[in-house]
């Protein structure tokens, strides 16, 4: 006969065996993530049609057919009038309503937009802003908020709109031109730019009758001078002097 568990020397018990605690330590937990933010569009560099020797003659350095002002490349000697073209970091498009548009290649940022050199003979800092033009300002807010380039701030006075978006270095100004008579189908234009210098007056001497009056500009505390035809640009460029510094009386 076989014994029975108490004989045996085992003890019947009717409860279930307590079970060892479990070891957690080697259990896979996700890592916390941070949210990829997406990169900011920039502005890289503009197209422009005039030949460099004008700029030169304006007191600008360039390196062949080239001007770095404030890590925005100028290429010159481009095909067609005025701006031809602009050159974004973060964008992936071929056109913005009408505005031929070129993504910056990662090689560039490092190397063809780095400045070569300290400050233009002209004092010239970098640019301010970019002008576009166009018939519809809907129609190109819309395009430009699809292309990841939304406005940030409209500005309205009577029947004159302006939007603004800042692009790295640049300002973006959309202004609405739907009053001038041009048909509204048409596309949005670069318009000129406004390039940044550490003096003025010292320009205005340099420059003579190629240079209109210094008068106040729309931002508060700054000034502002418009390049005449006269200078054989075929963009429209003024000159501004820096942002007042926070202090400054």
């Amino acid at each position: 006969m076989r014994s029975s568990p108490a004989r045996s020397g085992w003890q019947a018990c009717d409860r279930p065996l307590a079970k060892a605690p479990r070891d957690t330590s080697l259990i896979a937990r996700p890592i916390p993530t941070t949210p990829v933010i997406p990169a900011r569009p920039e502005l890289a560099g503009l197209d422009l049609a005039d030949d460099p020797d004008r700029w030169r003659e304006l007191g600008f350095e360039l390196d062949q057919d080239r001007v770095q002002l404030g890590g925005i490349r100028l290429r010159l000697g481009r095909p067609g009038h005025g701006i031809t073209a602009w050159t974004l970091r973060h964008i992936e498009a071929a056109e913005i309503d009408g505005l031929p548009t070129r993504s910056a290649s990662a090689g560039e940022h490092a190397d063809e937009l780095r400045p070569r050199s300290g400050l233009h003979p002209n004092g010239a800092l970098g640019i301010d802003h970019v002008v576009v033009v166009t018939p519809d300002f809907e129609r190109t807010a819309r395009a430009l908020e699809a292309a990841g380039l939304p406005l940030s701030r409209i500005r309205q006075e009577g029947a004159f709109r302006q939007g603004f978006r800042r692009l790295g270095p640049a300002i973006l100004e959309l202004v609405d031109a739907g009053d001038s008579g041009r048909p509204r189908d048409r596309a949005a234009r670069f318009w000129g730019l406004v390039v940044i210098v550490e003096d003025l007056e010292s320009l205005a001497l340099r420059l003579g009758e190629r240079l209109g009056s210094i008068k106040p500009a729309v931002q508060p505390g700054r000034r502002i001078a418009t390049l005449k035809a006269s200078a054989g640009l075929t963009a429209a460029v003024a000159f501004m002097d820096p942002e007042p510094v926070l202090g400054d009386s």
